[in-house]
């Protein structure tokens, strides 16, 4: 007979699955053929110094990404993880660096070890590839298209939900989106995308999933509980130990 912990335990787990809510994903193990891309030699040394600090097997393996696929780096920065998965893709890949017309990034993200990372360089909303992908990786820039300056057209949840639209829209029927940010404290929604740099984790929930986009799993691999998210995530107290959740979202087939 079950005890009462165990009847409520099932319960809750009951409940979960009819409201179509994630659990907390357990972190998957690097595939071989994210072992043998992190490993390559194509890659600067600058980048494989990173790999532990930006637990770089971890994410690709939640990113799902694989050899052969086309995925979309959103507003790439400096292409660490453009060239991380240009090399996992593999030669029959593609890695699109996406950005906002913005004529440093190209030169940042050109690189002759790398000949299928490819520009993508228009407004976010309007960004249609010739082929739809496998997945996109949008990692701490959710929060930036809030702003009109650089993110969506207009700003705001208005902006946002169409620039969700066309990634939704640049995916395979079963692709993934996959986004990474900096955690903001509850109630907080996206009121401090231009002061702190935070958002709230369920204001990307809401959005994302209002568009069509299903959740399937989170990941605490990029969770930092000491942080008191009141900081600026550039203050030198906080710089490269936010907490930040990241998220897969899957679009249904």
């Amino acid at each position: 007979m079950k005890t009462s912990t165990q009847c409520a335990l099932a319960a809750v787990s009951v409940a979960l699955l009819l409201a179509g809510t994630s659990a907390m994903a357990a972190d998957p193990a690097p595939s071989p053929a994210v072992v043998a891309a992190l490993a390559s030699p194509a890659r600067p040394a600058a980048d494989k110094a990173q790999d532990d600090t930006r637990k770089a097997a971890a994410v690709a393996a939640f990113a799902q990404i694989k050899p052969g696929d086309k995925v979309a780096d959103i507003f790439p920065g400096g292409g660490y993880f453009t060239r991380v998965f240009a090399s996992i893709a593999g030669p029959k890949g593609v890695v699109y660096g996406v950005v906002r017309q913005s004529p440093k990034d190209p030169a940042v993200l050109a690189n002759p070890a790398f000949p299928t990372i490819k520009i993508a360089a228009q407004q976010w909303e309007d960004f249609k590839p010739v082929d739809k992908l496998d997945v996109i990786f949008n990692s701490q820039f959710h929060h930036d298209l809030y702003n009109p300056e650089y993110g969506a057209k207009g700003g705001g949840e208005d902006g946002v939900i169409r620039v969700t639209k066309a990634f939704y829209d640049a995916l395979k029927p079963g692709g993934v989106y996959i986004i990474v940010d900096h955690a903001g404290l509850p109630g907080t929604g996206h009121s401090q995308m231009d002061t702190l740099h935070r958002i709230e984790e369920s204001e990307v929930k809401k959005v994302v999933t209002g568009v069509g986009f299903k959740l399937e799993a989170e990941s605490d691999v990029l969770h930092n509980p000491a942080d008191p998210k009141t900081a600026a995530v550039f203050d030198p107290s906080i710089r490269g130990k936010t907490d930040q959740f990241m998220l897969r979202f899957r679009k249904p087939k």
